[in-house]
């Protein structure tokens, strides 16, 4: 695939419908801060082409989980596989979710008929033409939505009141332009700077390095170079795609004069009540195209890793769609268990890919050396990992350290049973020899 193309997918599939609406509403809220994020988010990018990239075109894999195999065997390959099948159909099903609650919003159709009628024309397309149609159809979906906050921003622009000059010296006097944050707790607050910056780099390094949905764009390229053009480039792009809809949020807190509204429905009040009947479509085109992005590559990645990790028979198209339609299932079933008004369960959702994160980042750091593990030291390394969340979880610790502590973690453990492995070994071999 051409390296833009490959490149606009990438940044279609990050963004899902939450991003779509909720970035807006950081911005009504609060102020630009979410850059800071943003920022970490190429400095995680340029380190996945570094650390990983080049490793999976050495290769020669079709699913990332191959490394993992080929360093420590088939058992951790399907490990680390299936903490991936968890992570993608909980966490994209949730997004679904919202998805299917915001068109439901603006159309008025039953929330089932909206997560079914999204689904099925996302399957539909994802099982005519594969990788290379869901690829391209990312890319426009990404211009889509792109142009959907241009037109935004062009329209408040154009109606504001007396006019944008006045509006933009408003919203900087107002310092809803502030991006980086100094001041508070330097662990509890996710919003200084240093933490922000390194929560997002980390974050980006996971969810661009080892969830086979994201890399498995960029090894649609034709070699390592156009990869890593493509992987870097994307955070560029999402750079730039966060400004604009932060940009458009600051907009609406003017437009709407700063009266009180319901979180994360800023934009979609906008969408619903002030744009004309067009605008208002291309806005929901938009919406539609931030979500079905996410879950075709969802489903796409899901059937690839399937088929290459697990299935180890002869591979067919037929096959191929048939694993992709049951897959496309249990996410529609996700959306459609979960129910919107449960924040909580919500959260959970989009907080599990965090919690696995960690555990398969230090896998991965572990595939890079030359060491040889026993398989049990590394179970040991991923269930401390898994704990470690779920413990900070508990105590209330910020979702950016989920995935630093989880890293951290599973590193210490699995080096460490690994050595305690080796000394139990080697006093056991006087005693067999005595025997013998």
């Amino acid at each position: 695939m051409p390296w833009l193309v490959a490149m606009f997918s990438i940044v279609a599939t990050e963004t899902s419908v939450l991003t779509f609406v909720s970035i807006p509403g950081l911005a009504y809220r609060g102020d630009w801060f979410f850059l800071q994020i943003a920022l970490g988010y190429i400095l995680g990018r340029i380190l996945v082409s570094i650390l990983f990239l080049p490793r999976y075109f050495e290769s020669g894999i079709t699913s990332i989980y191959e490394v993992v195999g080929q360093r420590f065997g088939p058992g951790m390959q399907k490990l680390a596989s299936a903490v991936f099948f968890v992570t993608r159909i909980l966490a994209d099903g949730v997004r679904f979710l919202a998805t299917a609650v915001v068109v439901q919003v603006v159309t008025g159709w039953p929330l089932w008929t909206a997560v079914l009628i999204i689904g099925g024309v996302t399957l539909l397309y994802s099982l005519l033409g594969g990788i290379r149609t869901i690829v391209w159809v990312d890319s426009f979906q990404f211009v889509l939505y792109l142009t959907g906050a241009l037109v935004s921003i062009i329209y408040l622009v154009a109606h504001i009141q007396p006019n944008a000059w006045e509006a933009v010296r408003q919203i900087v006097e107002a310092g809803k332009t502030r991006i980086f944050h100094f001041d508070g707790a330097f662990i509890f607050d996710v919003n200084v700077a240093p933490i922000a910056i390194l929560g997002g780099m980390v974050l980006s390094l996971a969810s661009h390095g080892v969830d086979h949905m994201m890399v498995q764009r960029a090894l649609a390229c034709r070699n390592l170079k156009l990869a890593q053009r493509a992987m870097i480039g994307s955070g560029f792009f999402v750079f730039i795609q966060f400004l604009m809809f932060l940009f458009v949020g600051s907009l609406i807190y003017i437009y709407f004069k700063g009266a009180a509204m319901e979180t994360d429905r800023e934009f979609a009040t906008f969408i619903v009540q002030e744009l004309p009947v067009g605008l208002k479509g291309l806005l929901l085109a938009g919406v539609l195209g931030a979500a079905m992005s996410t879950l075709s590559s969802s489903i796409n990645s899901l059937a690839s890793s399937f088929m290459t990790d697990w299935w180890k028979r002869i591979s067919t198209i037929r096959m191929s769609q048939a694993i992709s339609f049951v897959f496309a299932i249990l996410l529609t079933c996700v959306a459609l268990f979960f129910d919107e008004s449960d924040q909580a369960i919500v959260m959970v959702g989009l907080e599990i890919a965090s919690f696995t994160y960690g555990g398969l980042l230090g896998l991965f750091l572990l595939a890079r050396g030359k060491k040889k593990y026993h398989t049990t030291s590394l179970v040991i390394g991923f269930a401390g990992s898994l704990a470690t969340v779920f413990t900070l979880k508990y105590f209330g610790i910020p979702l950016t350290w989920f995935i630093i502590a989880g890293t951290g973690v599973n590193l210490l453990l699995a080096v460490s049973a690994e050595k305690i492995y080796k000394i139990g070994t080697r006093s056991k071999e006087p005693e067999a020899r005595s025997q013998k």
